[in-house]
């Protein structure tokens, strides 16, 4: 007969804090402008509209904006399933979301592991090159505006 595992409480912790959905306030700023490009970009998709002018004006340069349509686009092409993104207006971020600002974070840093470990299981290892790049030509074009 096989034991009952009991959860320990650090479990129990761990389960918890999945349940509260991070703030947009919590990224850095490079990640928090690029979750709302993101929606941004949603928000254009479904009107069947170029979203190029729109994010050059809000993000400061047709760079950074090509820069944040690429990024998505290597994200809808390497992402297990159809991204989630919250409304423009909502200040919550969806897991995706989060996981997505993780790692402009871990880029804004240069931390190639923290990069990894935010998407290990997620995305396959083979296509963990190619976001890195994509993040990292973002927070290039991100450092050059400003």
């Amino acid at each position: 007969m096989a034991k009952q595992r009991i959860p320990s409480a650090h479990s129990h912790s761990a389960i918890a804090q999945l349940a509260i959905p991070r703030r947009i306030e919590d990224c850095g700023p490079i990640a928090a402008r690029f979750v709302y490009s993101l929606r941004l970009i949603a928000v254009h998709e479904r009107a069947g509209r170029d979203p190029v002018p729109e994010l050059a004006a809000r993000l400061g340069g047709v760079e950074v904006a090509a820069k944040a349509i690429a990024l998505s686009q290597a994200i809808g092409s390497t992402w297990p399933e159809n991204l989630q993104v919250s409304r423009f207006c909502c200040s919550l971020l969806t897991y995706d979301e989060a996981t997505i600002a993780d790692l402009l974070d871990a880029a804004v840093h240069r931390d190639r592991m923290a990069f990894e470990d935010a998407i290990v299981g997620l995305i396959r290892p083979t296509r963990m090159h190619r976001l890195w790049d994509a993040v990292f030509a973002l927070v290039a074009a991100e450092s050059r505006c400003t």
